[in-house]
């Protein structure tokens, strides 16, 4: 589930030399499967450890992880880089927004996947999100869009320039079409 490099583990091992006899380290994510999702590792004392936690032995310290966090955490890696700026922990989890996709994922999961780990992140940093709505017949994915986006004069392009392109490239020969379902009018359900 977590590979950790020989020097983090180092690193715990010192880290975890100066705490209380027991402690090991949590590994987890926030806002699991969101856009929001954020990774973390804390220590984690004796007393910490659920029933439904899951301990991951390495040398000389256990990762205890959650039950609802694990599946976001499939091909996590914790490494400890030094550099001309100094020493730090990494944590990269290409799961963490959104659970990994098994060989025979629907179409609808994939393009969820590509929204909520591709798309949404970027569409974030300016309030917005979007979602899928259905995939026509006719192959045609139907977009929902929300916060910033709703009401804003660029969603056109975003669409367009952005989204569907990508969209008909990661899915050529199965999806034929993006179109927009939200209602842009200016009013109270918009984001402004």
């Amino acid at each position: 589930m977590i590979t950790i490099s020989e020097s983090a583990q180092s690193h715990f091992g010192k880290l975890l030399s100066q705490q209380g006899e027991g402690t090991n380290i949590r590994v987890f994510v926030v806002n699991p499967g969101t856009s929001t999702a954020e990774c973390g590792v804390s220590y984690c004392p004796p007393d910490a450890v659920e029933e439904s936690d899951i301990t991951l032995p390495f040398n000389g310290f256990n990762a205890v992880v959650d039950q609802e966090s694990a599946p976001y955490l499939e091909e996590a890696e914790i490494d400890f880089v030094t550099d001309q700026m100094g020493s730090q922990l990494t944590l990269k989890a290409p799961n963490a927004k959104a659970k990994k996709l098994s060989d025979d994922a629907s179409l609808v999961e994939r393009i969820n996947y590509m929204i909520e780990t591709d798309i949404n992140p970027g569409l974030a940093s300016h309030g917005g999100q979007v979602m899928l709505v259905e995939v026509t017949e006719d192959g045609t994915a139907v977009l929902q869009f929300g916060g910033g986006c709703n009401g804003c004069s660029m969603v056109d392009v975003t669409l367009k320039d952005g989204i569907e392109k990508q969209m008909l490239a990661q899915f050529e020969g199965e999806i034929t079409a993006v179109k927009d379902a939200t209602e842009h009018e200016a009013g109270e359900h918009s984001y402004y």
